[in-house]
């Protein structure tokens, strides 16, 4: 994609496609330093969603055609925007404008599906209870759209806060720069945040009724207080979705660009970067009910370790993190000592 960006040749391409072009060598060096979370990562996916809830994939596509439909409107107001734009200098802010829109509905149409599957699952982990899925959809549109709604505007800040600390975190380490020499305070202000805002508070927004803040709240509460919070952030399902609704963005953004730059080459920027945004967000609408089932099967873990309906998939994991911690203060006692 990011070739196809530096092929059009314009100002804004060139950017674009040096942005990709680099995003992509970062996805390709974490991907080698995140490899060893795979297995885990694998099998935790796996357990979660070996038994999905009934009407899931009914549940998904319509999911996707409402996504596609609004879509649809969304690129016809952009067309009509640019139709006017010889007549007013604000056609720019309104295609911003209906891009902030398509962001934000799209993520609120993910987080109602999250919010529902994962209230299923939860009961299903918990106590063995299958609960119908259309009932619980239809509870999240009536009762919990409030709490979707501010989560939906708050978790994308607050995750893109937070990995931006936890970046500039590693980079930095303990050098005294001036750029890194408010890493503390980052970190510092990211731990509020994620207490006050985390995808993980949507299972309990579903099974509780609770505010968004207040779930989030109460889970990280619960994460920190069961010993699982180290695991929580190596959690690589987050990463695994955003990174197939980036690969399903780029497809997209490709098909797109090179019909654009054979039918109408002045348009294959904004056509491309169109295409990348909508395939992105429809990817990470597909596959949200996944991300859900992980989600519930660690907060009902966490409220009841010992549970029966539990394997050793976390216990196991725990273990390896415990000996690895212990491996590496042995190593730093013995380097310190020499």
């Amino acid at each position: 994609m990011g070739i196809m960006f530096i092929c059009i040749g314009t100002a804004v391409s060139l950017a674009v496609g040096v942005i990709a072009l680099v995003s992509a060598l970062i996805q390709s060096l974490y991907s080698c330093w995140a490899s060893p979370r795979f297995e885990y990562a694998t099998k935790i996916l796996s357990v979660s969603i070996a038994f999905p809830p009934n009407k899931t994939q009914g549940l998904t596509l319509y999911s996707i055609l409402i996504g596609i439909l609004y879509c649809c409107f969304l690129v016809a107001g952009i067309g009509g925007a640019r139709a006017i734009e010889n007549r007013t200098k604000l056609s720019a802010f309104f295609i911003f404008l209906i891009l902030l829109s398509l962001g934000w509905t799209m993520q609120f149409l993910k987080n109602a599906m999250y919010v529902t599957i994962s209230r299923v699952k939860y009961m299903h982990f918990s106590g063995g209870v299958d609960m119908d899925t259309r009932v619980a959809f239809c509870d999240t549109i009536k009762h919990l759209t409030g709490s979707v709604s501010i989560g939906s505007i708050l978790v994308p800040i607050i995750v893109l806060f937070r990995g931006f600390a936890r970046t500039t975190s590693l980079v930095g380490g303990d050098t005294d720069e001036f750029m890194f020499s408010c890493v503390s305070c980052y970190m510092g202000i990211a731990s509020l945040l994620v207490l006050r805002g985390n995808r993980w508070g949507f299972v309990h927004v579903g099974v509780y009724n609770k505010g968004f803040v207040q779930a989030s709240s109460d889970t990280w509460d619960m994460f920190i207080r069961v010993g699982l919070k180290e695991l929580i952030d190596l959690d690589l399902t987050g990463v695994f979705c955003f990174l197939s609704g980036v690969g399903t963005g780029a497809i997209c953004s490709l098909v797109s660009g090179i019909w654009s730059l054979v039918m109408h080459k002045s348009y294959a920027t904004e056509v491309s970067i169109y295409a990348f945004l909508i395939g992105y967000f429809m990817c990470r609408l597909a596959i949200s009910w996944a991300q859900a089932c992980v989600a519930a099967y660690y907060v009902a873990y966490a409220e009841n370790p010992q549970s029966t309906h539990f394997d050793s998939t976390i216990p196991v994991r725990l273990e390896q993190l415990n000996r690895s911690q212990a491996l590496q203060i042995f190593r730093a006692n013995n380097f310190s000592r020499g």
